[in-house]
């Protein structure tokens, strides 16, 4: 199967990777812009969500928790769809493109959501028991609604499914492989990539949250419609500068399917040396299986990622509700009131100050003395995130208890409506730890395993790394479900709509623990593993 050629979307490639544009940073920074954009748009929804959830939609903590984690673990396992439909039939160019318009409609959808709702104070922004806030619960939504209301984010769903792995693997694709420049210029654009993009989450998480908050989650949404929809005609400005690679015949993803249970057999094969392996079976571990035991080679990294996307999936729910309790005004007369939601910027703001610095110090440093291209390999800076997010747990878990303690000195234990007397900034640790884990860890999943796969299945791969993060998002639901159950039986929930009552201080320690364990096992595998590209040490 030959790669290389230059897109015109209709047009065949030419073998050479030359045509009507070259590539290269100048076509990068397009699909830079694009991903800078579609995060102002979609994190406005995501980063509000459970505040959302548990206002305007009625719904408990652990269901708002477990219903956030199941639409993200959506989006991200949908990631895999939208590879498959681009690396067999349609390409990534036409992907993107039907992911631009599947933004309009489910955020469009989504506004008008948002307007069948009966106007209802947002909780968040009841500090203090303000006179404008009602003690009222808000109405339940209609059934009508409700079933509108979901539809849209799941048409959302399937619009990052598209939009997510074939954007960013893209913007790879334009620095060919020919080049001898080109495994840097990769990797520097894997960290700018993500840079922009948490600038664009750090505008959502301020800006959109406290519009959401403070104005109304109407306009909000509409400010998501506008930002999305300028996107889509920013990438195609850029169609006559891309290089891109055609797409591989849908035959090949069956047989690669196929041979994957024999691939699994052969690299362990190699990995755990059992004595019973046939003599052909060491061959084919030796020889790495092959293109069509990929599936088979990086699922063992994948499975050992899990747990760290589970923490990640913190960020976005709990560490929220944790805020929303806590005193979050700032200023001489505490006249401004932080939205829960914004504490989120914090890891945005890791990304744009430590990514620089990543790339423009750390990596020449560590390549004097590795002599690697990006200083150290993929896997051993997964691995330093790793051990970041395990930390970040143990700090948060701290944290929780002593926010706890505020509550009990105060007397405000059965008083959930009341501000803890604990400022907001004690949670600024976790966050910051949190962004720095995602700096390395999930920088070096979107490089490890867009580098690992076939040529010419590079939006699998990195479909694979986003929906590690998906399956870990249900594994979050499905933790706090299925500990809410447990604990609820006995007593209080740790996960009580009353957080002075409820106990996430546990489950962090929980997850602290599973993290240790994580890293353990990763860099057992991860000192065994055999990259494609013998210039990996």
């Amino acid at each position: 199967m030959e790669s290389g050629g230059l897109i015109a979307p209709s047009e065949t490639c030419s073998s050479d990777g030359r045509g009507g544009g070259g590539g290269g940073w100048r076509a990068a920074r397009f699909l830079i812009a694009v991903g800078f954009l579609e995060r102002i748009g979609f994190n406005g929804v995501q980063g509000n969500l459970v505040m959302y959830l548990t206002g305007p939609m009625g719904m408990s903590t652990a269901a708002a928790a477990a219903g956030a984690n199941a639409w993200g673990g959506t989006v991200l396992v949908l990631t895999l769809v939208g590879a498959l439909a681009a690396d067999s039939r349609l390409g990534r160019y036409r992907a993107i493109v039907a992911a631009g318009v599947l933004h309009l409609l489910s955020l469009g959808m989504l506004t008008i959501s948002s307007v069948m709702q009966p106007n209802h104070p947002h909780p968040a922004s009841c500090h203090d028991a303000a006179a404008a806030c009602s003690p009222s619960p808000p109405p339940p939504p209609s059934l009508a609604r409700l079933v509108f209301f979901h539809a849209a984010l799941y048409l959302l769903a399937l619009a990052q499914g598209f939009h997510n792995p074939c954007s960013e693997a893209f913007g790879a694709d334009q620095f060919a492989a020919s080049d001898p420049g080109a495994r840097a210029s990769r990797s520097s654009y894997f960290n700018w990539y993500q840079f922009f993009n948490s600038f664009g989450y750090g505008i959502s998480n301020t800006a959109l949250s406290y519009v959401e908050d403070s104005v109304s989650c109407t306009v909000g949404f509409a400010v998501c419609l506008a930002t999305t929809a300028v996107y889509l005609p920013i990438f195609l400005l850029g169609t006559r500068a891309y290089r891109a690679e055609q797409p591989v015949d849908g035959a090949l993803l069956a047989r690669l399917a196929k041979t994957s249970s024999s691939a699994a057999r052969a690299w362990t094969a190699r990995v755990f040396r059992r004595k019973d392996t046939s003599c052909t079976e060491r061959l084919l571990a030796r020889e790495e299986v092959g293109e069509k035991g990929f599936l088979a080679k990086l699922l063992p990294i994948w499975v050992t990622s899990i747990v760290f996307a589970i923490v990640s999936a913190q960020e976005v729910t709990l560490f929220i509700k944790q805020g929303s309790t806590m005193d979050r005004r700032i200023g001489a007369r505490g006249g401004l009131v932080v939205p829960p939601a914004a504490l989120q910027s914090i890891v945005s703001v890791i990304f744009l100050t430590f990514v620089p610095v990543y790339d423009r110090a750390l990596v020449p440093l560590a390549r004097r003395f590795t002599g690697h291209p990006a200083g150290i390999t993929t896997l051993q800076r997964v691995g330093v995130g790793m051990a970041m997010s395990c930390l970040a747990m143990a700090v948060a878990a701290l944290v929780e208890a002593k926010r706890l303690r505020a509550a009990s000195d105060a007397g405000l234990i059965d008083r959930p409506d009341a501000t803890v007397p604990m400022g907001v900034w004690w949670l600024v640790p976790q966050y910051a730890l949190v962004g720095l884990s995602k700096v390395f860890g999930i920088i070096g999943l979107d490089e490890f395993f867009y580098d690992q796969v076939p040529d010419d299945l590079r939006s699998v791969g990195l479909a694979m790394s986003l929906s590690v993060r998906g399956v870990g998002s249900y594994a979050s639901g499905v933790l706090v479900s299925a500990i809410d159950c447990a604990t609820r039986s006995g007593g209080e929930s740790w996960f009580s709509d009353n957080l002075n009552r409820a106990h996430l201080d546990y489950f962090y320690w929980i997850l602290a623990a599973l993290a240790a364990l994580e890293v353990a096992v990763f860099v057992y595998i991860a000192k065994r593993y055999v990259y494609k590209n013998k210039g990996e040490p």
